[in-house]
Formats: structure tokens, C-alpha cells, sequence
């Protein structure tokens, strides 16, 4: 069985696309990924050891304008460059996970009659993704309530080395890695893999306050010149890379996460039970907001808007709640139950259903 997974662009479409691949391999299945020499694809699927195929990138704006009238010129040359390459491939199922690359993948599956499988990765569908569910009765959703025709809830994919971490069994390995106390209260900071601002200089401006309090910090900062912390003799640590190979460790050696609420980061850190502070990312349709919901209705996080976290917030709220285990352990016990971990499986389940119909 051969099988074409279109996605990419950000780590929240090729992240999802990357799991499912690895169940689908393990099933025997000859996985070829679709994308565009744009997004995070172009290196993160070849190293993990899949061809990857790259069609022009079609851009849906959002308003009208010259971007939105070049747009048919753009996605009759990335449909014909996607025929091509399923004419190659003669894949038995096409899957996408919505981004730019998937709208020709889409028109390609309807044209052709492939069997199409959509897969939904945030609380409120995209654009491309709304577009592909009206091809298909193959569509899963990462949340649940998305308004997406056709739509089950299946949950997000994640890697295997996040859906079965235990965080207590590897705390003493991960802060160890990370060059870190082991009896610390721990505080990881991420805005995703190119960094957030906001995030950055609020969290690097209340470091003597972080510090004050014995906290230590591990901070994914994506652009590491935007974080000037001077440690003290003796104080806590506080150690800043520009991206965490080993989120996994980074997951077990954190007491809190401050993070964007990407779906990806809020399945993930649900799915381990690590409280959250969640500062969703100020632009687009307010999906962030969304995806956090389930995870703070619930107790396992917090939700700050983006002009409200300042170095003030972090001091006030951050600290007195990354030194309190009580309120901790609740949380996580809160968040653990609230995600499927084995999204992965469910997906490539109805990925392998829809091939045996065509």
C-alpha cells in the first residue's frame, strides 16, 4: 500500500504528519510526503527518513487584494506539479494536514477519485482544511466541537517519545541533560520553534525575580540574542538555546511550561500533564485561544492574553505557582486524562479503512 501525506509549512502541520507516518511505516505502508520548499518539511521529513516531494506554495490570503488575484495562476501550477507527482507515485490514499501545500493535494484526490483523508490539527479549522472536508467522508479533528463537516474526533497525533513519556521516571535524566538542579523548582520557556518575542523579554526581564525565588529556568528562546540574563555566583541556573532537540527531556525536568498554544504544544504537554501557562499568539482566527481551552476549563493550565504577559505577570503569578507542588500536582492530574495519546493509531486506522475502499 502506498500512501501520500501532504502537509507542512510549521511544526503544527508536520508534526502531526510525522507520527502518523511512523505507524503507517510500521503497517508496511510506502509513505511519500508532499510539501513546499517553504516550511520546516524540507528538513524535518528527510531526516526522519521519508522522500519528500515539493510543489510551488499557493498562499490563501485572507482579504482581497494583489496577493488574492495571483492566486489561481499559483494553484493551477502547484495542482499540475501535484498530478505529476501522484501520477508517480500512484499512492492508494491521499492524507492531508491542512497548510498551503494541501489545497492541491486535495483537487488532485477529487479529480483522480483517490481515496482523501483530511486531518484537522487546531480548534478551528483553516481554510484548506474546509475546502478538503467537502471531498471526503475521511476527516478527523485534534479538538473537540471543531465545526468541520464530516469531522470525528480522533485527537492529534504526537511522537512516541512524548505519548509515552513519564515525566516523574525521567525528571532526574532530563535536568541532568540540561545541565540543571535536581531539586529545583524548574521553569521551561518556549514560543515554538522560531521563538516569541512577547515571551522572550518578559520572562528574560523578570529573571531576578525567577531568581530571587531559587526557580531555574530552561528557555527555548528561538532567537536567543532576544534573552540577556546575567546569573548570580551561586544562584539558580538559567539556560538558554535557540531549540530543544529533546522536548522530551525538556518536558520531564519542567515543574511549568510558559508557552504559545499551538495545538501541537497544548496536545503535547496535556498529554504528559505539565501545567501550562498559555500565551496564545495574538494573530490569525484566535485558533490558539481555542486549542487551550479544553486543557484550562479543565485546571491543567492558565491563559494569559499576549499584551498582558509582562515581566509584572510572571513575577505576580509564574513564580508563587512553579513553587507550589500542591497546586502543581493538581494541575497536572487535571491535564493528563484530557488528550488521546494514541491519535497517532486512530488516524493511520481510518487512513488504511479509506484505502481498502477504493
Amino acid at each position: 500500500m502506498r500512501a501520500l501525506l501532504a502537509g507542512g509549512g510549521t511544526a503544527g502541520h508536520t508534526s502531526p504528519l510525522l507520527a502518523t507516518a511512523a505507524v503507517l511505516r510500521d503497517e508496511g505502508v510506502e509513505v511519500t510526503c508532499l510539501g513546499t520548499p517553504r516550511g520546516l518539511e524540507v528538513t524535518l521529513i528527510p531526516e526522519a527518513g521519508y522522500p519528500l516531494e515539493l510543489v510551488p506554495p499557493v498562499p490563501l490570503p485572507r482579504r482581497p487584494g494583489r496577493a488574492m488575484a495571483a492566486v489561481p495562476a499559483r494553484l493551477r501550477a502547484a495542482v499540475k506539479a501535484t498530478r505529476e507527482v501522484v501520477e508517480r507515485i500512484d499512492p492508494d490514499v491521499i492524507v492531508g494536514f491542512g497548510g498551503y501545500v494541501s489545497v492541491p493535494a486535495y483537487l488532485v484526490a477529487r479529480r483522480t477519485g483517490i481515496p482523501l483523508v483530511v486531518h484537522e490539527g487546531n480548534a478551528v479549522p483553516g481554510i484548506a482544511n474546509k475546502l478538503g472536508a467537502r471531498f471526503t467522508q475521511h476527516v478527523a479533528t485534534s479538538f473537540p466541537g471543531t465545526d468541520l463537516r464530516h469531522g470525528e474526533y480522533v485527537g492529534l497525533p504526537i511522537r512516541r517519545q512524548i505519548s509515552g513519556l513519564d515525566r516523574a521516571a525521567a525528571r532526574a535524566e532530563g535536568r541532568a541533560h540540561f545541565g540543571l538542579a535536581a531539586d529545583a523548582p524548574t521553569l521551561l520557556v518556549t514560543g515554538g520553534s522560531q521563538g516569541a518575542r512577547r515571551i522572550n523579554h518578559a520572562v528574560a526581564a523578570a529573571a531576578p525575580d525567577l531568581a530571587d525565588a531559587g526557580v531555574q529556568v530552561l528557555h527555548a528562546a528561538g532567537r536567543p540574542e532576544e534573552v540577556d540574563v546575567s546569573t548570580r555566583p551561586g544562584g539558580p541556573a538559567y539556560v538558554v538555546a535557540s531549540y530543544i532537540d529533546r522536548i522530551d527531556l525538556a518536558y520531564a525536568a519542567a515543574d511549568l511550561v510558559v508557552c504559545r498554544a499551538g495545538a501541537n504544544t497544548v496536545t503535547e504537554v496535556a498529554a504528559v500533564g505539565l501545567p501550562a501557562a498559555f500565551v496564545p499568539l495574538p494573530i490569525g482566527n484566535g485558533e490558539q485561544a481555542h486549542n487551550a481551552h479544553p486543557v484550562v476549563q479543565a485546571g491543567g493550565a492558565l491563559l494569559i492574553d499576549d499584551e498582558a504577559f509582562t515581566a509584572s505577570w510572571v513575577d505576580q503569578v509564574v513564580v508563587p505557582l512553579v513553587c507550589d507542588p500542591h497546586r502543581l500536582a493538581t494541575m497536572s492530574a487535571a491535564a493528563s486524562d484530557l488528550v488521546p495519546r494514541d491519535a497517532d493509531e486512530q488516524l493511520a486506522r481510518m487512513i488504511l479503512d479509506a484505502a481498502d475502499r477504493r
